[in-house]
């Protein structure tokens, strides 16, 4: 059976219309941040298992960027949200 990802946008779809971007809790640091907070955001990440929120992208679909909340060790989805919306909630 295929892994679906339900797309606020477009409904139920196949995994294989979307690519992946990874962590969706990494924040990018400011400009003026030193030399070792910006190669942490670049070059480190924990790759933890279990319940995880990532970018997806819904490339043969509405190419909206989406954070789907999902399991890496079972591959069980949870929660598929725009990423716009997201953003938008964690800036106020």
């Amino acid at each position: 059976m295929a892994s679906l990802i339900k797309c606020p946008h477009c409904g139920v779809r196949p995994r294989e219309e979307f690519s992946v971007r990874g962590d969706a809790s990494v924040v990018r640091p400011s400009p003026a941040a030193s030399d070792e907070e910006w190669h942490r955001y670049v070059h480190i990440r924990e790759n933890p298992r279990g319940p995880y929120r990532e970018h997806w992208q819904h490339a043969a679909g509405c190419r909206r960027w989406l954070v789907v909340h999902r399991n890496n060790v079972t591959h069980e989805v949870y929660d598929v949200m725009d990423a716009a919306t997201v953003a938008k909630e964690v800036a106020q």
